[in-house]
């Protein structure tokens, strides 16, 4: 069996690094400063899981490489597992090294060298599958501000009515579904027919 440059055998080092990942289940976000909430159950994870899920529809309906695009959302933001979430308050004043993060966690992985070039690819937003990728990041930013604003939280509020992240979306698709979750109620979707007080 191949070996890491470490010693260990592949099987310990991907156990070792899936460990890591169930520890991002365990990093809030840090926006909960910002938007002044205690939302505890917005952690790395959960958010990962509805950015990659977007991710998937962007790709889809822009006509991307699908793959590609849920490859690069699942990863995005896998080296916070190490660095820490920081907002945009902290971004002014912390350096993070992610590209050595990135080179320690994914260097001696099956497969870690695409894992890597797809984080190149990912941070330089020249590929359309890269401006997906980040636009499926902010889109879910989007909608936790509506959710947010929506039970009365006005720091959320402000940040949609400036329309700080929507400007920063890089895709016609992306824009377009900013401004229907802006407009929209968080919890139409189980109004429309997903509900009903009598069982089958």
């Amino acid at each position: 069996m191949r070996k890491t440059k470490a010693g260990m055998e592949f099987p310990q080092k991907l156990s070792d690094f899936f460990f890591e990942l169930g520890t991002l289940r365990k990093l809030v976000r840090s926006h909960r400063q910002t938007l002044l909430t205690d939302d505890l159950s917005d952690n790395i994870s959960s958010h990962s899981y509805r950015v990659t899920v977007i991710g998937y529809f962007l790709a889809c309906l822009a006509k991307a490489d699908v793959a590609k695009v849920i490859q690069m959302c699942l990863f995005h933001d896998v080296s916070e597992s190490r660095s820490g979430d920081q907002n945009w308050i902290h971004k002014r004043y912390i350096k993070v090294f992610e590209d050595e993060i990135s080179r320690d966690q994914f260097g001696d992985l099956p497969f870690g060298k695409d894992i890597l070039a797809l984080g190149r690819e990912y941070q330089e937003r020249k590929s359309l599958e890269a401006k997906l990728a980040k636009d499926a990041d902010l889109l879910d930013q989007i909608l936790l501000l509506k959710e947010y604003s929506h039970i009365g939280n006005q720091e959320a509020a402000t940040w949609l009515k400036d329309d700080n992240h929507a400007v920063m979306l890089l895709t016609p698709i992306a824009k377009k579904i900013a401004k229907a979750i802006i407009k929209q109620r968080p919890s139409a979707w189980w109004y429309q027919g997903g509900w009903t007080p009598n069982r089958r």
